[in-house]
């Protein structure tokens, strides 16, 4: 990162939003979905962030926005790597994904991990992705 985190014991909600750009209540939400996010709370119910989870809020912020993961993909991601390689990456400059049309397609047993971002687009694909879709949403509409 480009910043330094100020060296503390604790940091409360709102010093980590003010550091971080992330709002507080998306970083309480954070919590609710990433089980890696606990906040130790003080006496008078604040939450009080580490050093570590701060870092940690930071690799997710990358992961969501920059990266373009799901929740569900950033949280896989999470589980796939021990808590010191996420330090690292989140102080790596983050690499755009690109995915070229022409390349075959993810496979669809695995959780959407990164969504491709590109300024390119395939209308061949676009349409094939629309046709599916128009399929699904006719099969969920004769279900009883």
């Amino acid at each position: 990162m480009d910043f330094q985190i100020p060296e503390k014991l604790y940091y409360k909600i709102g010093e980590v939003a003010k550091f971080t750009g992330i709002k507080t209540h998306v970083l309480r939400y954070w919590e609710t979905e990433f089980k890696a996010i606990r906040p130790n709370k003080s006496r008078s119910n604040q939450r009080l962030y580490r050093k570590q989870d701060v870092e940690l809020i930071l690799h997710l912020k990358d992961l969501l926005y920059n990266q373009g993961f799901t929740i569900a993909g950033a949280r896989k991601k999470l589980r796939e790597k021990p808590a010191a390689k996420a330090v690292e990456a989140a102080e790596a400059p983050a690499e755009p994904v690109v995915v070229k049309s022409s390349e075959p397609a993810p496979d669809a047993s695995s959780d959407q991990l990164a969504l491709p971002l590109s300024g390119s687009y395939d209308p061949k694909l676009l349409k094939e992705i629309r046709q599916d879709l128009l399929r699904l949403k006719k099969s969920l509409e004769t279900i009883p």
